[in-house]
């Protein structure tokens, strides 16, 4: 790997940091990536036991990052508008919304039981306005859960990241079903060369860009072009898809630490009306 010019416009590494990811060849045995894979869901269950609802911040930038949350548009039936968040937690994305009081009915899932126990422990939970259920979206099919064509906008708060690269694609299609055409997927995760990534020693190595945590848990770290694939090919239209820089200030060790993310807004396209297109043909001919 060469040392020079090696990053992008959100992060530039230097010298120390390139050689450090040069000399990172190593990964785990395949008997081990297999372990991970099949202890994923145990994990996170884990994870949660520890760590109950306090370990991630309630996510109250979400409106500001993705106005889509924010707007307050009845349907023409008089039904909330439909949001579907996959991989919930605890619910650090969807209560700051229901305490802000939103126009959205909202789907969360997660495929850890003890999550979704918790989400429906908070006192915000109500199931009028929200349905919190498990489902694994690597394996569930999630149109066996919410009508097909029926969200409006579904998110992805650092959730790709801990899918295995090779279950991205399915999972994005699974999305796909449920979002309604002219809907929305919203999505924001760890960017390449975020201080996260960096960070990692050896050992921890499971494939490019992808990494496991010392709780078992995983992290892919996504570039922009490899995100733009994987959308696309699963059938949604690019709108955004860029690098966020952050930094996270550590007042007792008096240190800034460099966080890069990616966030994207994605669309699943209008379908076309047949009877439009025959219609539209019709006319072209008559003119010419």
């Amino acid at each position: 790997m060469s040392k020079e010019n090696v990053g992008h416009y959100a992060r530039i590494l230097n010298d120390q940091e390139v050689e450090k990811l040069s000399k990172d060849k190593v990964v785990l045995s395949d008997f081990k990536q297999n372990k991970l894979e099949i202890e994923a869901k145990k994990n996170w269950d884990l994870f949660y036991k520890r760590n109950k609802t306090n370990f991630f911040k309630d996510r109250h930038w979400t409106k500001r990052e993705f106005e889509e949350l924010a707007y307050n548009v009845i349907q023409e039936n008089d039904t909330k508008p439909n949001l579907l968040e996959i991989g919930c937690g605890v619910g650090n994305f969807i209560f700051p919304l229901i305490s802000e009081g939103t126009a959205f009915f909202i789907h969360a899932c997660d495929f850890s039981p003890r999550a979704i126990d918790l989400v429906k422990e908070n006192e915000l939970y109500n199931p009028d306005i929200c349905n919190a259920f498990v489902c694994d979206v690597t394996k569930d099919i999630l149109t066996e859960k919410i009508t097909p064509d029926s969200v409006d906008v579904a998110t992805m708060i650092f959730v790709l990241s801990a899918i295995h690269p090779d279950k991205m694609h399915f999972v994005l299609k699974n999305v796909f079903e449920v979002i309604r055409p002219g809907g929305m997927l919203l999505i924001r995760d760890y960017g390449l060369y975020d201080q996260a990534m960096l960070r990692f020693g050896p050992g921890h190595k499971l494939k490019e860009n992808f990494y496991v945590r010392q709780d078992g848990t995983r992290a892919f770290y996504f570039s922009e072009e490899y995100l733009e694939k994987l959308i696309t090919e699963a059938g949604f239209e690019v709108i955004v898809n860029k690098y966020v820089s952050r930094e996270t200030i550590n007042h007792k060790e008096s240190i800034c630490v460099p966080r890069v993310y990616i966030q994207g807004k994605f669309l699943k396209p209008k379908k076309v009306n047949k009877n439009e297109i025959s219609e539209q043909e019709n006319n072209f001919e008559n003119v010419t």
